[in-house]
């Protein structure tokens, strides 16, 4: 697993790859919380993410938590099929706004 933050035109934007589970998740929280918290609102850039196990879905609630207690919103793009229907069916998936691109995905969080 592996996380990458950057800044694109004042906007927050994190690239997760590999697997979330129970091993990768507190590092990856870990990561993803300072930015939270200095940005409020982010994009996940979800396209590398190839898995995600409950330890997963519990950190991205923390995540969206986070944004939201600052007013904040969380974009997800380039979710797989797979991740989309563990999310949707656990009704993790309507915390967040779900978008194709990340140009689509910055004008949807400043909405």
């Amino acid at each position: 697993m592996e996380v990458t933050t950057r800044e694109q035109d004042g906007t927050a934007i994190v690239a997760i790859t590999g697997e979330i589970d129970s091993k990768t998740a507190p590092d990856a929280q870990a990561q993803l919380l300072p930015f939270v918290e200095k940005h409020h609102s982010l994009i996940m850039d979800m396209s590398g993410l190839t898995f995600m196990s409950s330890a997963g879905l519990r950190m991205m609630l923390l995540i969206y938590r986070h944004a939201t207690a600052s007013n904040g919103k969380v974009a997800l793009v380039g979710l797989s099929e797979q991740i989309s229907d563990t999310m949707s069916a656990t009704g993790f998936l309507t915390f967040f706004v779900v978008c194709s691109t990340i140009e689509q995905a910055k004008e949807a969080i400043k909405a």
